[in-house]
């Protein structure tokens, strides 16, 4: 039920760029051909010459060097450009690629609060503003979306990505790729579009104990079915790259997995980009065990499907010796260098290299920031909200913001851009609540800092909250604990955050509670005693206007949460689309899957969040209770109608959820998938019907098959649809 294009409804290369690259092709010596698979990195902050670009300068003079990475500046590129295009023999101009996750200038929020807002209009309006901003200042490429599904809140580069369920990763990994580049290949030429890069490929997220780069184990059913369905979506959207991703996937360093790099993504899909490295991650097939020295690791890295290699350079050194032995076929280095000149072709860098310096955009923009405001504040999750707490009354006179990050301008998030922060820092939400209460007085203190043990700071911040009417306390993590090599073992907030909120409990004055974090947390004791709780994730630029905004309601929150948030570390991972034992939980039963010393389920459930207003959501109602699976193979689809109605006395938003339950397949199925949903606005009162497909993609699964066998099999399932995947409602579907 995707609704997603499929790529070959994209635009090909057209007759005259196929017929360019072959005579460029033709042209090439096996030493340039090799040269256009390197990618080399730079230094930030030097230009061409300088120390730490040297080697790049120098390959780029020889025509030995293909693209590179982490270089930025309208000035800059188009010095370094001018190397390639002017002083190599052939001219081949460079491919210039940046880590752009989540912003260039203007930075929006983390991906993972990004989801937090189903939405896909916030990932895309991310998206284009961040491809506006960078290729303006010579970025031609982005390494981005992340669209690695994972259940380990510990891995720190949850917070580059959707959350644990394939499908809302796939409709958002879908969004922001055609934010990036446009509609079709024609786009890419456009100088506000940038070409994206799916990766992880492929199962990153699954990586043990949710460690960096660790080992993964999984059945080619839960690869297809679980892993590998945002990378179809991207591929499907048109996405112009892929990057190879650092784990083992069954033993196999994925950048030397024959079976994916190429059986699927270039044989079953049909992509016909270049496909990544990550940094250095050719070399690394040699401390995997997999690769003995660097000559195996270039053959066995190029011969699964890797086209261009990042950083290292074992491609480049030892392919002229791997042709000459056979290692490497020249068809092989030719699919590979056609793949990059094609994706140069396209994004017009023969017909225009250069970026024009005085149109570079050198911050953000009020409309960039108006959109990262909004994006910040549609992905707030408001988790909890006893008696009324939320929203704050806009006459408070007096309100105290206490805390680590309550007047700290570490809101960016992971993968910010120094040069960023030092220009556009976030809105802290002392200065976002201040803004938005001229008339009353906002005062602050620290309390604690953000990870230390320190407490003597309590006292001055308890006579602060003593003081005001309201008090808003906001804890959480700092940027630098998650993203890459971020990995924690304990998800409670650090330092002594928990004791803040617990002395601020015991004054007995109201207060509220907001959290700045790149990842589920687990909500200690301290959950009981707050009055209400705001997810707010590490908002970026505009973070502290968006918190004020959804704290006085001036949003009214309607965010939901991408990922469940666990009671305890040692209840990861949990997750809502998990199997079914043999023994489900049975609070009556000792002899069911559950812990001895945990309250079974989650402390909130995929899909969570509240609002100040009311919902009523309906049960499911089925076009047809019974369909042949050969009907729905041949494209038949069954129109679930939901009602949803706003009971409460403010406008706000509601996130429909459509899940499904096949109740006996010949694969153990999830006992719920999410398969559909839908943020609707409705006014107090007002009373809307929403309308989704279920087809053959919603009601099959992808077996064991290595070949990729996807089955409808006749049976019940079960249609839920509700606020969270714990919805209630329900319609039986038969399928015959």
């Amino acid at each position: 039920m995707s609704g997603v294009r499929r790529r070959s409804d994209l635009a090909a290369p057209s007759g005259a760029v196929a017929a360019d690259v072959e005579r460029l092709l033709g042209d090439m010596t096996p030493g340039e051909k090799l040269g256009q698979l390197q990618q080399l990195p730079w230094a930030y902050d030097t230009g061409p010459g300088g120390s730490g670009t040297r080697e790049a300068v120098e390959a780029a003079r020889a025509g030995r060097l293909g693209s590179v990475l982490s270089v930025f500046g309208a000035r800059t590129c188009n010095d370094l450009q001018r190397i390639a295009v002017e002083e190599s023999r052939l001219g081949i101009p460079l491919l210039f690629g940046l880590d752009v996750i989540h912003g260039f200038w203007t930075t929006f929020p983390i991906p993972l609060a990004q989801a937090a807002a189903f939405d896909p209009a916030v990932a895309a309006a991310d998206g284009e503003v961040s491809a506006a901003e960078a290729r303006s200042n010579g970025v031609h490429w982005t390494f981005a979306p992340m669209m690695d599904v994972t259940r380990e809140p510990r891995w720190g580069r949850i917070a580059e990505g959707h959350g644990e369920d394939p499908y809302l990763t796939a409709v958002l990994a879908a969004a922001k790729v055609r934010a990036y580049q446009g509609e079709g290949r024609g786009s890419l030429k456009d100088k506000d579009r940038v070409a994206a890069c799916a990766k992880h490929f492929v199962a990153y997220g699954g990586a043990e104990g949710g460690r960096d780069y660790n080992t993964v184990v999984v059945s080619e059913a839960q690869l297809r079915n679980h892993y590998l369905p945002p990378f179809k979506a991207a591929v499907d959207a048109g996405v112009a790259t892929v990057m190879a991703s650092f784990n083992t996937l069954n033993g196999v360093p994925a950048h030397a997995e024959r079976h994916t790099l190429t059986d699927v993504l270039k044989g079953e899909w049909g992509f016909d980009g270049p496909v990544v490295s990550d940094w250095a991650g050719i070399q690394e097939l040699v401390p995997h065990g997999f690769a003995a020295d660097g000559a195996e690791a270039a053959r066995l890295g190029i011969g699964a499907g890797v086209d261009m290699e990042m950083t290292s350079t074992h491609v480049a050194t030892h392919g002229e010796r791997l042709l000459a032995s056979g290692a490497l076929t020249r068809e092989r280095l030719d699919d590979a260098v056609r793949r990059i000149l094609r994706l140069k072709f396209d994004l017009g860098l023969f017909d225009d290299p250069y970026v024009d310096e005085e149109a570079a955009v050198s911050a953000p923009t009020p409309g960039a920031r108006a959109a990262a405001r909004s994006a910040a504040a549609r992905s707030a999750v408001l988790l909890k909200n006893e008696g009324g707490a939320l929203p704050l009354s806009p006459s408070v006179r007096k309100v105290a913001v206490v805390g680590p990050f309550a007047d700290s301008t570490d809101l960016l998030g992971t993968w910010a851009f120094p040069f960023a922060a030092k220009k556009a820092p976030a809105v802290t939400v002392r200065e976002g609540l201040a803004a938005a209460l001229p008339g009353a007085d906002v005062t602050y203190a620290l309390g604690v800092d953000a990870d230390g043990k320190d407490t003597s700071g309590i006292p001055a911040a308890l006579d602060v909250v003593r003081a005001a009417e309201v008090t808003v306390v906001v804890v959480g993590e700092a940027a630098a604990l998650s993203g890459e090599a971020a990995a924690r073992s304990d998800l409670t907030l650090p330092g002594a955050q928990e004791r803040l909120i617990a002395a601020v409990a015991r004054t007995g004055r109201p207060f509220v509670v907001v959290l700045v974090n790149g990842r589920p947390l687990t909500i200690g004791d301290w959950l009981d005693s707050a009055p209400a709780v705001v997810e707010a994730w590490h908002g970026g630029t505009e973070a502290g206007n968006a918190v004020a905004d959804v704290l006085l309601g001036e949003v009214n929150p309607g965010g939901k949460l991408p990922v469940t948030f666990p009671r305890s570390v040692g209840q990861v991972p949990v997750y809502y689309n998990h199997e079914s034992t043999g023994r489900p939980y049975d609070p009556g039963n000792k002899y069911t899957s559950t812990y001895l010393d945990l309250e079974h389920g989650p402390q909130f459930v995929f899909g969570h969040g509240l609002s100040y207003t009311t919902f009523e959501v309906d049960g499911p109602r089925l076009s047809w209770d019974r369909v042949s699976a050969a009907a729905l193979r041949g494209g038949a689809e069954v129109e679930v109608s939901v009602a949803v109605r706003n009971t409460g006395t403010r406008a706000g938003d509601e996130v429909v959820q459509l899940y499904v339950h096949d109740k006996a397949a010949s694969l153990v199925q999830p006992v719920r998938k999410l398969r559909g949903f839908r943020r609707v606005r409705l006014e107090a009162g007002e009373e809307r019907v929403v309308r989704f497909a279920l087809g053959a993609a919603d009601l099959g699964f992808w077996t064991n098959d290595p070949r990729g066998v996807f089955v409808v099999e006749p049976g019940e399932v079960d249609v839920y649809a509700g606020a969270s995947s714990a919805a209630r409602g329900r319609a039986g579907l038969r399928i015959t």
